[in-house]
C-alpha cells in the first residue's frame, strides 16, 4: 500500500507538487497491478502525517493485519527521531533495505537504543538501485530521462504536468 504524505513533518518540501498530485503518482505507479493499492489516508488527515498515527489509524481499521513498514536505510538510521519511534515498532516490522550512502551495521547502531528494535527490524534483499526521489526531481529539472528509473505512467504523468521542471518553494 503507498501512503502518499499531506504534510512531511520531517523536511520541507521544496518542489513539492502538492498531496493530490503524489496520490496520482502513486496511482500511476501502481497501475492495474492488483498486489499494489494506493491510500489517501493521511491525505484526507490534518496536520503533519506521522506514521505511528497512521499505523494506528490501520490497525483500527484491520486489527488483524500484519503491517511492515518499509523504509530506505537513511530513514531507518533516523527513527529513534521520529514521532514514537518504539510504537511504531510494535505497530509494524521495519523493512529496511539499504542504501550507498549508510549501511546495515550503521542503521542497527543507531536503532539500538530503541525498544523492540533487534526483533522489528527486518533487512531485505533487493537489487541495488542507488536512486531517490531528489535524483529524479534533479533529472527531470535538468532534462535527463528517467525511464527504467519510475514506472513508464509515472514518467508520463511527470511530463504531462510539467512537474518538477523549476524548483517551487511551499510555505
Amino acid at each position: 500500500m503507498l501512503v502518499p504524505t499531506r504534510v512531511p513533518p520531517h523536511k520541507e518540501a521544496v518542489d513539492d507538487p502538492g498531496p493530490e498530485v503524489r496520490l496520482a503518482l502513486c496511482e500511476a505507479a501502481v497501475g492495474r497491478d492488483e498486489r499494489f493499492g494506493v491510500s489517501r489516508i493521511e491525505l484526507d488527515r490534518p496536520g503533519p502525517s506521522y506514521t505511528v498515527d497512521t499505523l494506528r489509524s490501520i490497525h483500527a481499521t484491520s486489527p488483524g493485519d500484519e503491517l511492515t513498514f518499509i523504509v530506505g536505510g537513511d530513514m531507518a538510521a533516523s527513527l529513534p527521531q521520529w514521532r514514537e519511534p518504539e510504537a511504531l515498532l510494535d505497530l509494524a516490522m521495519l523493512g529496511v533495505a539499504e542504501r550507498a550512502e549508510i549501511r546495515r551495521d550503521e542503521i542497527l547502531r543507531a536503532l539500538g537504543g530503541l525498544r523492540g528494535a533487534a526483533e522489528r527490524v527486518r533487512f531485505f534483499s533487493m537489487p541495488r538501485l542507488d536512486v531517490s526521489s531528489t535524483d529524479i526531481r534533479d533529472r527531470v529539472r535538468a532534462g535527463r530521462p528517467i525511464r527504467y528509473l519510475v514506472p513508464d505512467d509515472v514518467a508520463r504523468l511527470i511530463g504531462a504536468r510539467g512537474l518538477y521542471r523549476t524548483e517551487v518553494h511551499i510555505p
